[in-house]
């Protein structure tokens, strides 16, 4: 199973930098997405995948009597799943504003601070 797991990270965040270097706002607005999933599943990988045994040691024991999830990796997940949702609201909500403004999807013509014709800078000094 950790295998499959790890396959699947990879694919995640090799999908999510893939969709990260494209022009497009809106690709790198789901790469950003993508790869975010990648990374919480990598987590919550890394904190061992165990569905049989409850993360909570029993009462009266210092030590879990055998191999328990982590719980803490799980906590992180959930605070990023939370942040990472957010994240992607605010991203689209600004990347709608920008295509409203400039009328463009496309990075190459959203250069609004650099003019066309503007003097090329030294070539040595």
């Amino acid at each position: 199973m950790d295998f499959i797991l790890a396959g699947l990270v990879g694919v995640f965040i090799a999908l999510g930098i893939y969709l990260l270097l494209s022009r497009s706002v809106i690709r790198m607005l789901i790469g950003m997405t993508i790869l975010g999933n990648g990374v919480n599943l990598l987590i919550f990988t890394a904190g061992r995948v165990t569905r049989e045994i409850a993360p909570i040691v029993p009462s009266g024991l210092e030590v879990p009597p055998g191999p328990i999830a982590n719980p803490l990796p799980q906590a992180l997940i959930l605070t990023a799943i939370v942040i990472g949702f957010s994240m992607f609201a605010f991203l689209l909500v600004l990347a709608y504003r920008a295509y409203q403004s400039m009328d463009a999807d496309n990075t190459d013509n959203m250069r609004l601070a650099e003019p066309e014709k503007a003097p090329q800078p030294p070539l040595s000094y």
